[in-house]
């Protein structure tokens, strides 16, 4: 079966070829580490996450490679004002925001690598810019040289004329062109470098190339981050992969859309930022995995009561089934075995079209129909049973979503038992009672 998905450097959906047969290399754009990660934040670390679980179910081996930008002049600041070194800012929120990548069911990643960690590529790859000439070196800073590779802007579909307008504004006059940008950047303020142009650090677009090329070489499969990102950090990124390697860092580029909050954009003057964390602590992974993927990755999500219910509703939707099924069996002394392997491709189908999860939920949606249909039965046919539950288990693998399986204990057994007897004898106060213990172990 071959997945589908959008490209944004072409602007339209491709068949995925990889570069090495059933082998994926992926890298996704990691925060800058100055400040918890926020509810935007945790849409790529699910939405890729998926996709590479949707790999891995196909047979794919993948390496999945995300970064952590550890030095930036938000991070120096807020050092500054803590009067802290810079390196105790970057790592106190590096163990955060792994902390919300791991709460989130998330597969560990092949490498995470930092910026500090990459610093003598990073030269090294500035100097060979220098030397082609696709880079100036201006007293103590260092420019890209956008007019040295001609396709600038075509990534992102940015109209250059309009571009440099909107440059010259604040426009630097050690700069060629306005649209140029700094690759190293003087500094005596913060954490700093000795480098061939004298000390200083790096600028964000060239840190993420140099990564992926220690980590992959030349060439990846997929480039991904938010949509954010595709100008001017991707088109960037671009630039310098085709100054030096004569191509785009990698064969498909993905992004997911932005959230919003209420309708409204996110954004700290509306005072409307979430953080991941407190959002996970307090709906739980399954919930936010479920309504993160409940829209199309390239489709803007709405963060709301509304939105929160829905999801939480269509979960329970597929839960309490299943939770059925565990429990039925188990007071039947039936083993659950067999997979509806149709059920399970259909969703495979469905989600290798540019991760339509949206399609794949409707498959879900679709067992979840039958399992209760089986369930229903004078005389349950636990093969049926069987093979939808774990159909559903498959999918909702791929999804991140770890419902847990009930295990009855020998005494939740003896209350069930119990609780059908009072039934029987139309005893409701005793029936209540044994109910009433059931609903509190969560098994009802």
């Amino acid at each position: 079966m071959s997945i589908r998905l959008y490209n944004t450097l072409s602007g339209k959906i491709e068949e995925f070829q990889p570069i090495k047969p059933n082998e994926v290399s992926m890298y996704v754009c990691g925060p800058t580490v100055y400040n918890h990660a926020h509810i935007g934040n945790a849409r790529p670390i699910i939405v890729f996450d998926t996709l590479r679980r949707l790999f891995e179910a196909q047979g794919y081996t993948v390496k999945y490679v995300s970064n952590y930008t550890d030095v930036d002049d938000k991070i120096i600041k807020k050092a500054h004002e803590e009067n802290v070194p810079e390196g105790m800012i970057s790592a106190r929120y590096i163990e955060a925001y792994q902390k919300v990548r791991e709460s989130l069911n998330t597969e560990t990643l092949y490498a995470t690598p930092r910026v500090t960690e990459t610093m003598d590529e990073i030269i090294h790859f500035i100097d060979e810019l220098v030397s082609t000439g696709h880079a100036y070196a201006v007293g103590g800073d260092v420019y890209f040289r956008v007019s040295s590779v001609p396709s600038y802007g075509t990534f992102s579909k940015q109209n250059l004329e309009d571009l440099q307008v909107g440059a010259r504004i604040e426009e630097n006059a050690k700069k060629e062109n306005p649209l140029d940008f700094a690759l190293w950047k003087e500094t005596d303020m913060g954490i700093k470098w000795q480098s061939p142009w004298g000390e200083g650090r790096p600028g964000w677009h060239t840190e993420c190339v140099v990564m992926i090329h220690k980590e992959f070489g030349d060439q990846i499969d997929i480039h991904g981050g938010g949509m954010d990102l595709r100008f001017p950090h991707h088109e960037n990124e671009v630039a310098q992969s085709q100054a030096l390697f004569h191509n785009s860092i990698a064969r498909y580029w993905l992004h997911n859309a932005m959230i919003n909050i209420n309708g409204e954009k996110m954004s700290k003057s509306l005072g409307n930022v979430s953080w991941a964390k407190d959002v996970i602590e307090k709906l739980g992974a399954d919930l936010v995995r479920w309504l993160m993927l409940s829209v199309h990755y390239r489709g803007e999500l709405n963060f709301s009561d509304e939105t929160i219910e829905t999801a939480r509703k269509e979960l329970d939707k597929v839960r309490m089934p299943m939770k059925q099924a565990y429990i039925k069996s188990q007071l039947a002394g039936t083993e659950l075995s067999g997979r509806d392997e149709e059920a399970v491709q259909r969703f495979i189908a469905a989600m290798n079209d540019d991760l339509n999860t949206p399609n794949g939920y409707a498959e879900i949606f679709e067992t979840v129909k039958k399992l209760n249909q089986a369930l229903r039965q004078r005389e349950i046919q636990w093969d049926q049973v069987g093979a939808q539950t774990a159909a559903l288990e498959a999918m909702l693998e791929i999804l991140g979503i770890r419902l847990p399986k009930v295990e009855l204990s020998e005494d939740d057994k003896q209350v069930f038992a119990q609780w059908n007897a009072a039934k029987a004898e139309k005893d409701f106060a005793a029936a209540d009672a044994k109910r009433a213990i059931l609903i509190e172990r969560g098994l009802m």
